[in-house]
């Protein structure tokens, strides 16, 4: 399964979000694969740690170049992943070059290229997780044209609740237009705050409207914070912590 976390606004936990589900994934044994699509590479750092230096000639960099040079003999996809710390699993890495390719990418319309560099990984993953930048351009299309599924992040303030209607028309139209098989498996409600009365009416909402809100929600908790400053997903630094216990739950939720 691949599965693209999305949302056009900033600071709403995509990396966090597609990083430790897919630290989950690898622990319950399935071969999983992460791909960095952000050129701010936080995804990157936290399963690699912070002072992993970028190779121009790996990850999503080195695969994107590819595809807009001429070689007679091209690498296989695989040859750009690289392997994480924890057992099963690995990363297409993401740097700052990615900024820099974009347009060149748009220009040249390679828009289809990680959907083929994925289906060629097909037999060697059983789980593919999405980390998108806060936009909606190549990178982010690019991810929502390979995905089957898209998670949506969403943490409840008025700002996030404006642009979920605007997100939703886009997916669908990715969809429509690219897309067939993909679907909105979710809204992931990040930093929960349940004492909080406007958070939980919010949810309620949603929920009233019909949206996919997933559960459990994911608590506001300073261990993440320890979580990305030790470049460990909580799934290996605190194992028996709430907000661990809530990302396996929903894991299983995703996967029952």
């Amino acid at each position: 399964m691949r599965r693209v976390i999305f949302n056009q606004k900033g600071g709403v936990g995509k990396s966090t979000i597609a990083s430790n589900l897919a630290a989950i994934s690898a622990t319950r044994g399935l071969r999983t694969l992460v791909v960095d699509l952000d050129p701010q590479a936080n995804t990157t750092a936290y399963l690699l740690g912070p002072d992993r230096q970028q190779d121009s000639g790996s990850g999503m960099v080195g695969l994107f170049e590819q595809c807009l040079s001429f070689r007679l003999y091209e690498q296989e996809p695989v040859a750009f992943v690289e392997e994480t710390p924890y057992p099963d699993l690995h990363i297409l890495g993401a740097g700052r070059e990615l900024e820099l390719l974009q347009t060149k990418l748009e220009a040249r319309y390679k828009i289809y290229k990680l959907r083929e560099a994925l289906d060629a990984l097909a037999a060697e993953y059983d789980a593919v997780y999405l980390d998108t930048p806060p936009a909606l351009n190549f990178y982010t299309r690019s991810a929502l044209i390979a995905s089957e599924r898209c998670l949506i992040p969403f943490d409840c303030d008025d700002f996030s609740r404006q642009a979920l209607y605007e997100l939703l028309d886009n997916v669908l139209e990715i969809r429509q237009d690219h897309n067939p098989a993909l679907q909105v498996e979710g809204i992931i409600i990040n930093q929960f705050q349940p004492r909080t009365r406007v958070m939980q009416q919010a949810v309620a909402d949603l929920e009233a409207e019909g949206q996919p809100v997933l559960s459990p929600p994911l608590s506001a908790s300073v261990k993440i914070r320890e979580s990305h400053q030790r470049a460990t997903p909580l799934v290996h630094l605190a194992p028996s912590h709430k907000l661990t216990r809530e990302y396996l739950a929903l894991f299983d939720t995703l996967n029952h």
